[in-house]
């Protein structure tokens, strides 16, 4: 386990934390372990998470179905080192000092499996660039 003061902490946000920042959340925690501790939460969270989503997920291995949608609390933007917005708006904090992404991604509420799989390969790219990025950080510390 690595030391967590070096350990970069993400925050994914989106409105109902039922899709797209709980795919992003289920794949950093695969495609980078320990290396970076994960969150997520919504400005409006859902009673569930999205059925398209895990099912989605589901196909390339990753189990995110006991995953429940949490709500955006001052405290989890105050101890993260990125903030990831997906479609939220204002809704989140801001903290002098933090880094700010804001992912314009489709909703997969309510759409089908396929375009809840686009959704889902795309997040899987973004993260992939989030990882490197945040492991050179790392390794130039």
């Amino acid at each position: 386990m690595p030391d967590t003061a070096d350990t970069p902490q993400v925050l994914f946000v989106c409105v109902h934390n039922a899709g797209r920042s709980q795919m992003a959340a289920g794949w950093l925690t695969h495609l980078a372990g320990d290396r970076i501790e994960v969150r997520s939460a919504g400005s409006e969270p859902a009673e569930a998470i999205n059925p398209v989503a895990v099912a989605a997920m589901a196909e390339v291995g990753i189990d995110i179905a006991a995953e429940q949608p949490k709500v955006l609390t001052v405290e989890a933007v105050r101890v993260c080192d990125v903030v990831i917005t997906m479609g939220c708006g204002d809704a989140c904090p801001f903290f002098p000092g933090k880094r700010y992404e804001d992912w314009r991604l489709d909703d997969p509420s309510g759409r089908d499996i396929d375009a809840v799989r686009s959704i889902r390969d795309e997040i899987r790219a973004r993260v992939e660039n989030l990882i490197a990025d945040l492991d050179a950080r790392v390794d130039a510390r």
